[in-house]
């Protein structure tokens, strides 16, 4: 019943987001029946974070979009990784930041039971700061949840 070291999904996705070679990382995920997607945004909006995050999942039909508690969860995930990337408060313009970050979104049960379910990640990982080139650092995002 317990966690599979080997499946932990946060760790997965980070490894999916910062891998040399994505597509190779994302095909052996997909062999343990897991599914994930990569992309970039960058942004002085939040919600534009959100919303490329959102629609590359269902794009990539990692979520259904017709089914509110999979949007749920992808959106608590992502909110949680945005935390992480500004330090706890989810502002960008309003404070003059901006980022600049890959995502990877990742789904797949991390447990031995299949009764568990699926939980899903996203994790980020760029740069943020003031809206000068060159006034940024590197930061970094992760967001777990349960489907």
């Amino acid at each position: 019943m317990g966690l599979n070291k080997n499946r932990r999904i946060g760790r997965n996705a980070i490894l999916l987001l910062l891998s040399e070679d994505s597509a190779e990382q994302l095909a052996k995920l997909e062999q343990s029946n897991w599914k994930g997607c990569i992309g970039k945004v960058g942004s002085m909006e939040a919600h534009k974070v959100v919303a490329a995050i959102e629609t590359a999942a269902k794009k990539n039909g990692i979520i259904q979009p017709n089914v509110y508690r999979e949007s749920h969860a992808l959106y608590h995930a992502i909110i949680e990784a945005l935390h992480g990337v500004t330090r706890g408060q989810v502002q960008l313009g309003s404070v003059l930041r901006t980022v600049g970050l890959s995502f990877a979104v990742l789904r797949g049960n991390p447990y031995d039971s299949e009764q568990e379910g699926d939980w899903i990640a996203v994790s980020l990982y760029g740069t943020i700061g003031a809206p000068v080139k060159g006034s940024e650092h590197e930061t970094i995002g992760l967001g777990i949840n349960h489907i």
